[in-house]
């Protein structure tokens, strides 16, 4: 099949800005954008090991390595770590590294000893109400790897300038060889299944699952506010994460644009089912909203994800009833 943008609907074309990054500009206060947003941080049983046995190791014949040596099978634990460290302690670590972080990404000119202790109740905050542990574990393992790194992955993605003292609100950072994408671009051939579509600027909706992407277009198709939606597939539409120290890409389904008396209004919708990363992209998805939304050259724009094609209507209706208080 032929995926392509068709002249003949140009009034459905959906323009998007292609973002890389944030900036912000920070002089002196900062402050966390929602609590409810921040993705808990769920240390599983078994994610970790208990007990290591050690053993010296020797060289065969052919130089190759194995626990054959002379001596005895030691066992280390955690014991003697969690017995040297309290909570608290680990708090202040933490807020520290979130200070190195947070300087090291964000542009301004707060000083590091004006913005540590603000991020110390922060983290205290996380710790005590954004984590769970099995009842095998203590919290003190979220001070260790990869733990500690995933809490400061969190929480520097949701430190943003502090609108209420002053602050001017964080911004996005476009792409430089190309700030804007439009669904003008699209244009490849596919062998998955397709269906024909009315609404969208796209000729065929490409599905990468068997049925949920097909019956999200549908609830689309038909619902009365949607003006013009397209498939991210061929588009180029992406927001940037951080997870395990690197920057991804998230690629949400579909986005939508909607009937508004006040401009331009977007809906990015996500048709997910189980996936262990959806708080941290849903939480992307919020942050991308909320910067492009503050630059206000691409008009309005907000998340949904639907966990039920059931709920793809009454997800739509929530977003346009936000266009009509707005």
């Amino acid at each position: 099949y032929h995926v392509i943008a068709l002249d003949t609907r140009e009034d459905f074309e959906i323009r998007f800005p292609r973002v890389e990054g944030y900036t912000q500009a920070v002089r002196n206060r900062v402050t966390v954008r929602d609590w409810n947003a921040i993705p808990t941080l769920k240390i599983q049983e078994g994610d970790y090991p208990q007990f290591v046995d050690t053993h010296p190791y020797s060289l065969d014949a052919t130089g190759t390595t194995g626990a054959r040596g002379p001596g005895r099978t030691a066992e280390l634990t955690m014991q003697p770590y969690n017995k040297g460290l309290r909570v608290q302690k680990g708090i202040f670590q933490m807020a520290a590294g979130l200070t190195e972080s947070y300087l090291s990404q964000a542009q301004g000119t707060v000083p590091a000893h004006v913005l540590f202790p603000q991020l110390v109740p922060i983290v205290e905050r996380f710790v005590k109400h954004h984590v769970t542990f099995p009842s095998t574990s203590t919290l003190k393992q979220l001070f260790t790897a990869p733990f500690y790194g995933w809490a400061i992955e969190r929480l520097v993605q949701h430190i943003v300038p502090d609108e209420s003292a002053g602050e001017a609100p964080e911004l996005p950072r476009f792409e430089l060889q190309r700030p804007e994408g439009s669904t003008a671009d699209v244009d490849y051939w596919t062998s998955k299944e397709t269906r024909p579509t009315q609404k969208s600027h796209v000729n065929y909706l490409v599905a990468d699952t068997t049925k949920w992407e097909q019956q999200a277009g549908y609830y689309i198709e038909r619902h009365k506010s949607v003006l013009a939606y397209v498939k991210n597939a061929g588009l180029g539409f992406a927001v940037p994460y951080l997870h395990d120290g690197q920057t991804h890409d998230y690629l949400p389904d579909f986005i939508l644009r909607l009937a508004s008396e006040s401009g331009q209004r977007h809906l990015i919708l996500e048709t997910k089912g189980y996936d262990p990363l959806d708080e941290v992209k849903e939480a992307a998805a919020r942050r991308w909203c909320a910067a492009v939304n503050a630059d206000g050259r691409y008009g309005q724009w907000d998340f949904a994800m639907a966990r039920r094609m059931e709920d793809v209507p009454f997800l739509i209706d929530n977003a346009f009833s936000a266009s009509l208080v707005s």
